[in-house]
């Protein structure tokens, strides 16, 4: 037998995860999700649908499905979605088949809520989530981070800023907290909490065979 078929024999089967990134608007969420799609195949983006309009050089499909809010509502009503709040005046939600599909996969999802829709999600899957809160290191960077997007309106990044206290009340309720003091180094605490989560032996569900395959070979 070869090693690559060694290599195979000897992988665990597993449940994939949900590892669920949420901060006030600006403290770095965004980024530190498009630095872990891009390092992690194993990782996927739950691609959440909303009613808002989309921003320059925002993609259907990719960024979100944009959709009417008929459509949306059609959703909520047959249980289509595994969570949905509405944000700033337009609704967001979370599909339920696809993400059900990867964890079957043995595949993680990532997603990019805030606190509401993370509460529904852990009513719904508490053992498949792990939450993650995204916090500034200080207002007045908050401020300038999201003044540097050049998205928003002054208006806008003022309503931000004051909804920006109440979010980060919400701390408490997550599993794990990271300080946005720089890119580098918050990323590569979120790359040890998803390695941690990923060996949780409730997670590994092929333990058991393989454990039983060894004590064979003794």
């Amino acid at each position: 037998m070869g090693s690559a078929q060694r290599n195979q024999n000897s992988k665990i089967a597993r449940r994939g995860l949900m590892l669920v990134l949420s901060s006030p608007s600006g403290a770095g969420k965004t980024t530190l999700s498009r630095l872990l799609l891009r390092s992690d195949r194993k990782v996927e983006l739950s691609i959440s649908v909303t009613t808002r309009p989309k921003r320059r050089g925002e993609i259907d499909g990719r960024d979100y499905h944009f959709i009417e809010r008929g459509r949306f509502d059609d959703m909520v009503a047959r249980g289509e979605l595994l969570e949905w709040a509405e944000v700033f005046g337009h609704r967001y939600g979370t599909p339920r088949a696809p993400v059900i599909k990867a964890l079957h996969a043995g595949r993680d999802v990532l997603f990019d809520i805030d606190w509401q829709g993370t509460q529904q999600l852990r009513e719904k899957a508490r053992t498949d989530l792990v939450s993650v809160f995204i916090l500034p290191p200080t207002a007045k960077e908050l401020e300038r981070r999201l003044k540097r997007r050049a998205q928003d309106s002054k208006t806008v990044i003022g309503s931000r800023m004051a909804k920006a206290a109440g979010e980060m009340s919400h701390w408490p309720e997550y599993d794990y907290v990271i300080v946005n003091r720089d890119k580098r180094e918050a990323f590569a605490e979120l790359r040890a909490i998803l390695a941690a989560e990923r060996l949780k032996r409730e997670r590994q569900i092929g333990l058991s065979d393989f454990v039983r395959r060894l004590q064979a070979k003794l």
